[in-house]
């Protein structure tokens, strides 16, 4: 009894926080396995709405631009309307995005879906973070945010080996009605068991702040999408890409200025949040980019058919979703420091592998490299995440989950952009498979980058003393 006293309590306690998190963790994981799902489809789907790779890729990333503009707005929310119409309200619109979609038989019909689809994951994504900040005790954080690395790590690499073997046997019409019944059971758990674990303080909408956020993302994301097609410095670019930062400067500024703003930016006061969050961005890259260029690298390169493509992913799938869940239980036991950069470390030997192929590899080493890629990336994941999370209390938590997932879904975009852009690069400078392959070469050149990034950052990261 005296050892249960003396144990921290949850910031917000109530009856069954595990099924609670249920409904958030399964929206979640469907949010994050639909950003890779379609890349394996890409190629029947322009086909089937008879588009260029161009228009195709913003299937990806316009869904992922609708979740960049709404996650700032997560927090807002949560200060006017209880958690559980939060959740229940995007549920319901990502069920309704998914049913337009399927039901799509040319791109715009399609297109306006999956941005309805992102209104769902964008506000979903991170309240499964900020809710299970306040009501598991810190003795349980690491392993519920080991879960909650699961989904965002996991999902987004077993999309393409789920979607491979659909699409061996139904149209591309079935991965959008596969995301119903999931999305169900979530609004059905979310109904039951999710409980208001924020108080509504009704700040003040500040109108100008959301013009702002949502300019500046639509600009980065929508000028690093039209680079794949027009170039980087092409007029069209440059000009989204400076609207967009500009406007993002605006909005920092406005933040730090307000008495009461949209999102407190202050947070990255916090040194270890600042650090966490940088971490993140850049392993989150290293997966949506790594998850773009290898179904293209193996259909276009080794020549694999579709099924095929995604049962070679498939190890990679099984092994990141066990090291994510083990990536937390060990943060609990031994913290960050360590995890992070030996995740790193691994996820580089990972992606010199994938680089040293090419068209007369072996299958295997191929499924070798990936495999690697996903003991390191996962590995880092989780324990950066709760690293950064954790060292915000009460309200700050939910504008601390909202920055760093929008900030990680962003550079999704531009890496999943930069990748595209990359491969179309090779492709200008050779003919036929061997253009592809230096494309894709310089496509995962690109994610060693931003894995080396990842592992100086990570010597960032301190010990922490727990009681």
């Amino acid at each position: 009894m005296e050892l249960s006293q003396a144990m921290p309590k949850a910031r917000v306690e109530i009856a069954h926080p595990a099924l609670a998190m249920v409904g958030l963790m399964i929206g979640s994981f469907v949010g994050m396995f639909s950003e890779t799902a379609l890349n394996i489809a890409l190629p029947s789907l322009m086909t089937a709405l008879n588009v260029s790779q161009g228009t195709i890729q913003w299937l990806v990333t316009g869904y992922m631009l609708v979740i960049g503009i709404c996650m700032p707005l997560s927090s807002l929310l949560t200060k006017w309307f209880t958690t559980k119409k939060i959740v229940l309200f995007a549920l319901g619109a990502f069920i309704v995005g998914a049913v337009i979609s399927a039901l799509g038989t040319a791109f715009p019909v399609v297109l306006l879906g999956r941005m309805i689809q992102g209104i769902g994951t964008g506000l979903v994504l991170p309240l499964m973070f900020s809710v299970a900040l306040q009501i598991f005790p810190p003795h349980k954080l690491g392993t519920v945010m080991g879960l909650a690395a699961l989904v965002i790590m996991f999902a987004p690499a077993i999309g393409p080996t789920i979607t491979g073997l659909l699409l061996a046997k139904f149209s591309w019409h079935f991965i959008f009605w596969l995301f119903v019944p999931f999305l169900l059971i979530a609004f059905i758990f979310a109904a039951r068991n999710l409980d208001n674990v924020y108080q509504q303080t009704h700040t003040p909408v500040d109108w100008i702040s959301i013009i702002e956020s949502t300019v500046g993302f639509a600009g980065i994301v929508i000028g690093a999408t039209f680079a794949s097609d027009k170039g980087w410095l092409s007029v069209p670019v440059l000009a989204a890409l400076i609207i967009g930062l500009v406007s993002l400067y605006l909005y920092a500024h406005r933040q730090l200025h307000l008495a009461k703003p949209m999102l407190n930016l202050h947070v990255f006061n916090t040194r270890r949040f600042t650090v966490g969050t940088l971490l993140v961005m850049l392993d989150f890259g290293v997966i949506l980019a790594s998850m773009y260029l290898l179904p293209m690298f193996l259909q276009r390169v080794m020549h694999l058919p579709v099924a095929m493509t995604g049962i070679a992913m498939l190890p990679g799938g099984i092994v990141n979703a066990l090291v994510s869940a083990a990536a937390g239980r060990a943060y609990d036991n031994h913290g960050a420091k360590w995890l992070s950069r030996i995740g790193f470390v691994i996820a580089i030997i990972g992606v010199g592998i994938l680089l040293s192929a090419n068209a007369n590899s072996s299958l295997a080493w191929v499924i070798f490299g990936h495999v690697v890629l996903m003991i390191g990336a996962p590995l880092a994941m989780s324990p950066a995440q709760t690293y950064g999370l954790n060292s915000l209390s009460g309200a700050l938590s939910a504008d601390g989950s909202a920055i760093l997932n929008t900030l990680q879904q962003i550079v999704g975009a531009v890496a999943t952009a930069i990748a595209t852009s990359l491969i179309a690069f090779g492709s200008s400078q050779q003919a036929g498979v061997a253009g592809l392959t230096v494309g894709t070469h310089a496509g995962f050149g690109f994610v060693l980058i931003l894995a080396v990034l990842a592992l100086l950052v990570s010597t960032q990261v301190e010990s922490i003393n727990k009681k």
